[in-house]
């Protein structure tokens, strides 16, 4: 595979559940909770997708934050132990990777730091809905009135969640940063599954407010888009924000904010993705220097109204169709593109993709 395309992993969650048993949805902390409970099991896991051909793993961290771990019932040190640790169990299997395969070395295999949205670490989890309580969001998600992700008219409402949103992830980039030894085995930053373009926002303000630690360290945001729809909307009920405002959001380079190195979509149906990226690419102003990040989900989907995800079709061809949209891709001059899969994509769905992509 030429080096600007590099292969990442697929769901680490959904393949801790579906090829390794472990019972994690629903619980605080997701995947991340095998950080402490089973952490053998998830470097396997981690080697596993290196097997299948991966090139990049995302570590055990998406849902990993102070408040979700408190939410468990453990202390913010146990906390900062256990996401310093993740990263460690994916340098550990990439290493392990390179003792069994002499032909690959540790340079080879990068790892990316897996940061989920604000959402995430909410009950119910609100990373594909982006209803936010107060300060990060208009208010809390509710079973008995209609929700919004937006603040309307409320610019004051809207500047402080920014606000709370940057600190968030401030905080949680700090429990990383502020250990060498763990931050030097980072090799991108990756915060996925953005639901909200204010959260965007935020997470640019963050990565300015430290810019001086973080240094040329290359990040990236992916956004998703449940049913092919951008969860925020301009007003409460109205319009949803397009692909292409989520995109501006990114890279708007008039707010002094920095650029992303990458973005992308993930954690959506690949179904959607190639109308979306072309909406990506229109306002990309014939700029491609960015890389592209594509990890779609697998399967059927996920069904929002029953929070689970829908059996695959008989007909399912997820690797050979990505594989096809990452080469259309790539020869309308994206510079570099990491390409993967996102829930309910296994070590065999990674296998079938590159595959897929080697075939003439």
């Amino acid at each position: 595979m030429p080096e600007d395309l590099i292969l990442s992993d697929g769901g680490l969650g959904t393949t801790l559940e579906d090829h390794f048993h472990l019972p994690i949805s629903h619980t605080p902390l997701w995947s991340a909770r095998i950080i402490l409970d089973a952490s053998d099991i998830l470097q396997q896991a981690h080697l596993a997708f290196l097997e299948a051909g991966s090139r990049v793993l995302l570590t055990a961290t998406y849902q990993a934050a102070f408040e979700s771990f408190e939410r468990a019932g453990y202390s913010r040190e146990i906390a900062t132990e256990a996401m310093r640790n993740a990263v460690h169990i994916a340098d550990r299997a990439r290493h392990q990777f390179c003792k069994e395969h002499l032909d690959t070395s540790p340079n080879d295999v990068r790892i990316a730091l897996s940061l989920g949205p604000y959402g995430a670490v909410l009950a119910p989890m609100q990373d594909f809905g982006g209803i936010y309580p107060p300060p990060y969001g208009p208010r809390a998600h509710s079973d008995s009135r209609d929700n919004t992700t937006s603040f309307g008219d409320d610019v004051e409402g809207r500047n402080n969640s920014i606000k709370a949103l940057t600190r968030f992830h401030e905080d949680r980039l700090r429990v990383l940063t502020s250990d060498k030894e763990t931050w030097d085995k980072v090799d991108f930053v990756a915060f996925e599954t953005v639901p909200l373009v204010r959260e965007v926002e935020a997470i640019r303000q963050a990565m300015y407010n430290m810019k001086e630690i973080i240094g040329s360290k290359p990040w990236w945001i992916t956004a998703t888009f449940p049913d092919g729809k951008y969860p925020e909307t301009r007003q409460p009920g109205g319009d949803h924000y397009t692909a292409g405002d989520v995109a501006i959001a990114m890279i708007r380079s008039d707010d002094n904010r920095p650029v992303p190195n990458g973005i992308g979509i993930n954690c959506t149906a690949l179904k959607y993705v190639p109308e979306l990226l072309q909406d990506f690419e229109r306002v990309m102003d014939g700029n491609k220097k960015l890389f592209l990040v594509l990890q779609p989900n697998g399967g059927g989907g996920f069904d929002l109204s029953t929070q689970a995800f829908r059996e695959p079709q008989e007909s399912d061809r997820w690797a050979e169709d990505l594989a096809s949209l990452v080469k259309e891709a790539k020869g309308r001059g994206w510079n570099e593109i990491v390409f993967g899969g996102c829930c309910k994509t296994g070590p065999g769905d990674i296998k079938a993709l590159g595959e897929a992509f080697n075939e003439n």
